[in-house]
């Protein structure tokens, strides 16, 4: 059996130390495994010949057959270039070269028959193609070629001289390798039962496809096994854990609860809130620990909820803590349970890295002794020195902002970890939510509270300033304040866009009788407390800011979010901004600022935004515009989204086929004991131990 995985590719012909180097740091492969699994990202078809007389500079790549007539170099210095007059008999253009022009030129033959390809672009009304790979067209045959694959390169690859051809140069010998068996990955009542293709075919015709059909088998087959191993690691991960801790049990509503919902409750609940609170409270009287995700839009009631399943943790004698990614949030949280539960008996307590160190010994001795009930806070809640009497309930908000391992440390507090509620206002797509939360139980907040108007959104090009500004003298002469968002903190050279610093200094001059305050990144945490306290408690009437204020900033009195340069934001980005208005009674207003030049997939960003307010559909949109590696939040969730083949824009329904396969065969073989499945088990193992996001999604 050949083992792909212990040859260096180093050893490979064509490689050497130097290449192995680039290739090790550019695109992590070290050996022959990882090249091979280095899949191309998209494939030209070679078996048609073009002719020149059929050319545009619009059409992709193209294959011509024909002869040069003569060639000459042109220029001097950086400059210099060869050019080739080509004909195939029915028109004529030029090959150009401006790198490696003493070896080509040395290399070139006159009235030969050649096989070119490349991209035609046009150059002062002529067509030309640059860097065409040229073959001797009568040692070829057109059949043969098939589909030419490409494959991704860095521009230190491109500089070493590794383009997308070298790869395929170097795809060509590992190929050459697989006419000796290697370890098939899947077992062979898989591949029976679902008519996958083998591992060791696949893998050659996905570099090397004879045609279109053959490419979607092979395409398939891995497509399916990388979907199938990430779900069937979720749901055994999920089954062990139900197997290795029980829940703690809360068999009563009380007094708190009860309490808060009959004096207290600010407003009736909408049905979704409800809903919601029934799933958990059927989660929490079983005993077995909750793992629930609860997902909503901005200003849902999450926070409600949140606090009121944390009230029947402490009618049945357990604390409950929340654990938020800023201190602006956490504060915010705290700020706002102790509005909700006003006059009732509870005690709690705001545990951030800011906390003196006389009041943190007061709160920690709160909560070795259970006095302090509900804890909120930050990292902080983190730290060794944090112990509880008897933990029941945690709520984390913005999970994605957390890593594995911190998330872990909650578990540890007790013998028993506590009930999870985890919380989100970024909407994540059904595909995406269950690659990234696929062991969570998932709760969806999808009704505003009452009284909440939808914010209306309009796109408005950055000539029409006096429009705008109108627009917001008189919002602000209603009493009501403003939010101006800029992508950069300073000017850059590189990139032409309106900064915030220059924004600041014309937003104070246009508007001289009204208090203008700016938030930023950069700034240190203290006085960008300042700055936000200052727009929070309405003495300051515009705050001018980067996206530092994305989550965070709760103003109700806020009706008007304007954001400069909306194109270089994304889907989820804009939404999540757009949130921080329509927090109040008040008509609010989302304007998109942009220029006049737009590309297709920005105007189409920008259409959705204006169509819609539904959090979900937008970030279904953003995942197919942008790919599950762009989204906010998913670098960091603790599941890495280097999918080799997959794409979860695209194979959600394969994706949720292969999880139905995934939690047959855990419930048919709970304890891994069925011979059939040694290998499935095996291959897991091994995935576990190479990538340690899988060790534990959430």
């Amino acid at each position: 059996m050949l083992d792909l995985a212990t040859r260096d590719i180093k050893f490979l012909s064509g490689v050497g130390p130097r290449r192995a180097e680039i290739l090790n740091q550019e695109l992590n492969i070290f050996s022959l495994h990882d090249l091979i699994y280095y899949f191309p990202y998209k494939y030209v078809d070679r078996s048609r010949v073009y002719t020149i007389s059929e050319l545009t500079g619009s059409m992709p790549y193209i294959q011509l057959k024909g002869q040069i007539l003569h060639f000459n170099v042109v220029g001097e210095g950086r400059k210099k270039r060869l050019v080739a007059r080509f004909t195939d008999g029915t028109g004529f253009i030029d090959l150009v070269w401006f790198r490696g022009v003493k070896y080509i030129s040395s290399s070139l033959k006159l009235r030969q028959d050649y096989l070119i390809f490349g991209k035609p672009t046009v150059f002062n009304g002529q067509v030309n193609i640059a860097h065409p790979d040229m073959e001797n067209a009568t040692d070829i045959q057109l059949s043969s070629l098939g589909l030419k694959p490409y494959y991704n390169t860095t521009e230190k690859m491109k500089r070493g001289s590794m383009n997308s051809q070298s790869i395929e140069k170097l795809m060509k010998s590992v190929v050459d390798l697989l006419k000796y068996p290697i370890p098939e990955t899947l077992p062979e009542h898989i591949i029976q039962k679902y008519k996958l293709m083998p591992l060791q075919e696949a893998l050659k015709i996905i570099h090397f496809p004879g045609d279109a059909l053959s490419l979607r088998k092979a395409q398939y087959r891995l497509k399916f096994e990388e979907l199938f191993y990430i779900q069937l690691n979720i749901l055994s991960y999920s089954k062990e854990r139900q197997l290795k801790y029980k829940g703690f049990t809360f068999p009563k509503i009380g007094e708190y609860f009860n309490n808060f919902f009959f004096k207290n409750l600010p407003f009736e609940l909408t049905g979704a809130q409800k809903r919601v609170l029934k799933e958990i409270r059927q989660d929490v009287g079983t005993g077995v620990q909750m793992n629930r995700l609860l997902q909503g839009d901005v200003g849902s009631g999450k926070t409600l909820v949140a606090l009121m399943s944390m009230l029947m943790a402490l009618d049945n004698g357990y604390q409950a803590c929340m654990m938020a990614p800023t201190e602006i949030l956490a504060s915010q949280h705290y700020e706002t349970i102790l509005e909700f539960i006003h006059g009732l008996d509870i005690r709690v307590e705001l545990l951030t890295g800011s906390t003196r160190k006389k009041d943190r010994e007061r709160i920690l001795s709160g909560l070795i002794s259970g006095e302090v009930q509900i804890i909120i806070g930050t990292h902080a809640l983190l730290e060794d020195t944090v112990t509880f009497k008897a933990l029941g309930f945690a709520v984390i908000d913005e999970q994605h902002r957390f890593g594995v391992a911190q998330r872990a440390k909650l578990w540890i507090k007790n013998d028993n970890p506590p009930h999870i509620l985890v919380m989100t206002a970024t909407p994540i797509p059904r595909t995406l939510a269950m690659t990234l939360y696929g062991d969570l139980d998932v709760s969806v907040i999808d009704e505003l509270p009452p009284g909440r108007k939808p914010i209306q959104t309009i796109h408005q090009f950055d000539n029409r300033k006096k429009s705008l500004y109108k627009m917001v003298k008189d919002q602000l002469a209603m009493g009501r304040q403003i939010y101006f968002v800029y992508p950069l903190i300073e000017e850059s050279e590189k990139i032409d866009l309106k900064n915030l610093e220059q924004g600041y200094e014309l937003i104070t001059q246009e508007f001289p009788e009204y208090r203008v305050v700016k938030v930023h990144g950069k700034m240190k945490p203290a006085e960008k407390d300042e700055q936000m306290n200052l727009f929070a408690s309405g003495q300051a009437h515009i705050m001018v800011a980067t996206t530092v204020i994305e989550v965070g900033v709760n103003v109700p009195n806020a009706s008007v979010m304007i954001i400069e340069n909306a194109e270089r934001f994304g889907l989820s980005q804009l939404h999540q901004l757009r949130g921080r208005v329509g927090r109040g009674a008040d008509q609010s207003y989302c304007v998109l600022v942009t220029g006049y030049k737009l590309s297709e997939i920005t105007r189409k960003r920008i259409e959705i935004m204006v169509e819609s307010n539904d959090g979900f559909e937008i970030a279904e949109a953003d995942l197919k515009l942008r790919g599950p590696g762009d989204l906010e939040g998913t670098q960091q969730s603790g599941v890495a989204f280097d999918l080799k083949v997959a794409d979860l824009a695209k194979d959600g329904q394969l994706l949720q086929f292969v999880r139905t396969v995934a939690q047959d065969i855990i419930d048919k073989d709970k304890n891994r004991s069925l011979i059939e499945n040694k290998l499935l088990w095996s291959q897991l193992d091994n995935l576990r131990k190479t990538n340690q996001n899988w060790a534990a999604i959430s």
